[in-house]
């Protein structure tokens, strides 16, 4: 059992670099990437507790401008001393810090007594919007993480703030520059229709994408299985992964993805065959 797609608390996990590790050790997985949101801070941390122990993959996953839906791209096997990349990691930053401060400015317009910098201190990373909802959650404002989504914070929503992220094209290059392989992280958060997704696709591997992660919780089974012969189709590597975040959602778990499969690892030779260096 195998996972490549995670998150700590370098980003919006729960789990701190070496709580995830310490956990995946407690599940005997052979191999793990770290992908937190358009960071690496977590990787030296997580790559130490799991020297000697199991295969340690460094990655990130990184915010790709696109409309009407949501394109991540997931950069696995990348190295952190790389200029490209964190040039592109660092403005991702900067911008996600602006749009916490005025998500924050317009709750506390609105009537929420929000406090940022309560909210930042608790944060290794950059705030982000599931820390605004776990704050509200703690202060009342509403009974669930999922309800300040729903009513407040999830896209559509009133205080709803779009984010500036990056080209496509960029955040390929960067991964590529770091030595990482680029992997389209949950190709159905694109929202668009399966008359145009192989199109698209084929769009991006065209620009340098090298896998597809298929295999998501968040995805139906069918959709899964389908993802995975498009992938095929197109010579992409197959992937697969939790997406996992501890506590913040409790309906994915670590080393397993759609109908809580376990992931095996042929993913992980899937990637090594593409190019990925563990």
């Amino acid at each position: 059992m195998i996972d490549l797609h995670t998150h700590s608390t370098a980003s919006d996990g729960t789990y701190t670099p070496t709580q995830l590790i310490e956990k995946a050790l407690s599940l005997s997985l052979k191999a793990i990437a770290l992908t937190d949101h358009d960071t690496l801070k977590g990787i030296d941390e997580a790559r130490k507790v799991a020297s000697g122990h199991l295969i340690f993959v460094p990655g990130v996953e990184i915010s790709i401008e696109w409309k009407n839906g949501e394109c991540h791209l997931l950069g696995l096997g990348v190295r952190e001393d790389s200029d490209e990349l964190n040039n592109l990691l660092y403005t991702l930053e900067i911008e996600r810090e602006k749009r916490a401060r005025l998500m924050a400015k317009s709750l506390n317009d609105a009537g929420f007594a929000i406090d940022y910098d309560e909210i930042a201190s608790g944060v290794d990373g950059t705030v982000g919007r599931p820390h605004f909802a776990s704050y509200m959650k703690e202060k009342n404002y509403v009974k669930t993480v999922q309800e300040a989504f729903d009513k407040y914070l999830g896209m559509g929503r009133p205080f709803f703030i779009e984010k500036k992220n990056v080209d496509l094209s960029d955040a390929i290059s960067g991964i590529k520059a770091a030595g990482g392989i680029p992997v389209l992280a949950h190709p159905m958060s694109l929202y668009r229709s399966w008359s145009h997704l192989p199109s698209i696709i084929q769009s991006f591997k065209d620009m340098g994408l090298v896998g597809l992660e298929a295999w998501h919780p968040g995805t139906k089974w069918s959709n899964c299985k389908r993802l995975e012969g498009l992938a095929n189709e197109l010579s992409l590597a197959v992937s697969a992964g939790s997406d996992f975040h501890g506590a913040r959602r409790v309906d994915r778990h670590l080393g397993r993805t759609c109908n809580d499969i376990e992931i095996e690892d042929v993913f992980l030779e899937n990637l090594k065959n593409a190019g990925l260096k563990v």
